[in-house]
């Protein structure tokens, strides 16, 4: 068990949080929710100690270990994958380290035998000798293969990086378990596997997440941060988006009707109150009219912002047709004789365990690269907008600010229709004055999102386009691409959007080509036979 009492943070005057009075009990998941900035990481840094509250104290049960996921993906570079799992313990290693040193003496004094017999009664306690064949085993459980397990962090992927660590958090089974966007880097076939492991796990699990579909699999309780509160709900993801829709239309609702009776009472003792015969019953009315309570309606930090795609024109007869394609990236073969047709009005999910495959194919597919043999032709009616993975070629440099930055990449010519566009995806004021190359990673891909919405394009193709957005701003795109009446070729590590939006599942891994017309849902029962 591990909580907080009457927790409050201030950064620079503001207040983040205050009263935070939350217990998280064994056997149960917490998904921490909230605006980007609202304080959710936060949070978790006062539970893990990392961070110090303005007010209040964290308790927990005494000899309860607590791991956290880490984020540094280059604090163990000078360890192996292996050793970089143990130390999910750090206790254990600690015991091991000092036992294999005592071992290694050429001659063990008396004193040596009993501390190695001391540490070997500990090592036992703790799992040691199962430890690495279990650390092992995750690492295998999470695709980190068995010619990696001694190989230095140093010189293994950025994915194959997260997943060590994230291997870390998990080893041993620990008592509280703390993790700061788990799903992120995931291939989904690992997010899969890491919903069941939590299932399966008796241990108190606090989680911050943008996945949707993860929170709702993986969560009995919800934690909010906002309004400058924290509040917790019972159960998952869903269940707490419906309740506070009910609640707060509820409140509404009844506001509404306090203030017409309101309104009401007041009438009737204005036009009474100088009537003798009236004056009592005015006066009655005076007391319920001060008995009378408007909820506090206080403003939310969460935005939504609008996203909408409007095609110019509909899609004619033909819409893509590809021919053979292969390419060679990095001396790796990624796309071998590809070959398909997409048909208007299909929205396609790219699937699969290599995103360099599927980013070579958009790349390909709107001019950016060339293939190495093969072919693709658009249909003529086609318009296509491309929001690529990595778009910092669009605001690295640039210093024009947004309100340029939106006339440039459209026909917009006045600043007053630019900012409507800008306070669409939630720059308004002086924020539509920012500097195109300082913005943050949300706000960049906000800023493409913008640009194709003014593209007037009837083909979509997007790359992991839920990077680094806010649970609402994912929300709002699902809408947008769920309503949009045309084409879009997509891939993403969300489950939920996946599922939702597509008609139609491809996989163009080399030597794994899948190309069916069916839902996401139905692609991984497939795939599970």
């Amino acid at each position: 068990m591990i909580g907080t009492n009457n927790v409050s943070l201030q950064f620079g005057g503001r207040t983040l949080f205050a009263g935070a009075d939350l217990q998280f009990t064994r056997g149960n998941c917490y998904g921490i929710i909230g605006a980007n900035g609202a304080g959710k990481s936060t949070y978790l840094k006062i539970l893990s100690g990392e961070l110090e509250p303005t007010k209040g104290e964290v308790y927990k049960t005494p000899n309860e270990r607590l791991s956290v996921l880490k984020q540094d993906h280059f604090a163990y570079n000078d360890c192996t994958a292996l050793r970089t799992v143990l130390l999910g313990n750090p206790e254990l290693v600690k015991i091991s380290d000092e036992r294999d040193e005592i071992y290694s003496k050429e001659e063990m004094t008396e004193e040596d035998g009993v501390r190695a017999g001391e540490l070997e009664e500990k090592f036992a306690e703790l799992g040691g000798y199962t430890c690495e064949s279990d650390a092992e085993m995750l690492l295998n459980d999470l695709g980190i293969t068995d010619e990696y397990h001694y190989m230095l962090m140093a010189e293994l992927s950025e994915q194959q990086k997260v997943k060590v660590l994230l291997a870390q958090a998990l080893f041993g089974n620990p008592d509280i378990l703390l993790m700061d966007e788990p799903t992120n880097g995931l291939d989904l076939v690992t997010v899969n596997w890491l919903e069941d492991f939590l299932a399966d796990l008796n241990s108190t699990v606090i989680v911050v997440s943008h996945d949707r579909h993860f929170l709702n699999n993986v969560c009995t309780h919800i934690v909010d941060v906002d309004f400058g509160k924290i509040t917790m709900t019972v159960g998952n993801y869903d269940f707490w988006f419906e309740y506070t829709q009910i609640r707060q239309r509820q409140m509404r609702e009844q506001n509404k009707k306090n203030e017409q009776k309101a309104k009401e009472l007041q009438e009737f003792i204005q036009r009474f109150s100088a009537n003798a015969s009236k004056s009592k019953q005015a006066t009655s009315r005076k007391k319920l009219l001060e008995s009378i309570n408007l909820f506090e309606m206080p403003v939310s930090s969460r935005r939504f912002p609008f996203i909408s795609f409007e095609p110019s024109r509909s899609i004619g007869n033909d819409l893509l047709e590809v021919k053979n394609l292969s390419k060679t990236v990095g001396g790796r073969l990624v796309l071998d004789n590809v070959s398909f047709i997409l048909r208007p009005r299909d929205k396609v999910a790219f699937v699969g365990d290599d995103p360099i495959a599927r980013t070579t194919l958009f790349r390909i597919l709107t001019g950016e690269m060339e293939p190495d043999s093969g072919s693709y032709k658009w249909g003529v009616t086609t318009k296509f907008s491309y929001l690529p993975q990595d778009n910092s070629e669009y605001f690295d440099g640039h210093e024009e600010n947004l309100v340029d930055w939106i006339r440039n990449c459209s026909t917009l010519t006045y600043e007053s229709d630019v900012r409507g566009w800008l306070g669409k995806l939630l720059f308004s004021g002086d924020e539509a004055l920012k500097e195109a190359r300082v913005l943050s990673g949300g706000e960049k891909v906000r800023c493409m999102l913008c640009r194709m919405m003014l593209s007037g394009a009837n083909v979509l193709i997007m790359d992991e386009p839920t990077n680094h957005l806010d649970l609402e701003s994912i929300t709002a795109l699902n809408n947008g691409m769920t309503r949009f009446p045309e084409s879009i070729l997509f891939c993403s590590r969300d489950h939920q959007l996946n599922q939702t939006v597509a008609n139609r599942i491809i996989d163009v891994t080399a030597g794994s080509f899948y190309d069916k017309l069916q839902t996401y849902d139905e692609y991984l029962e497939d795939t599970k036979k």
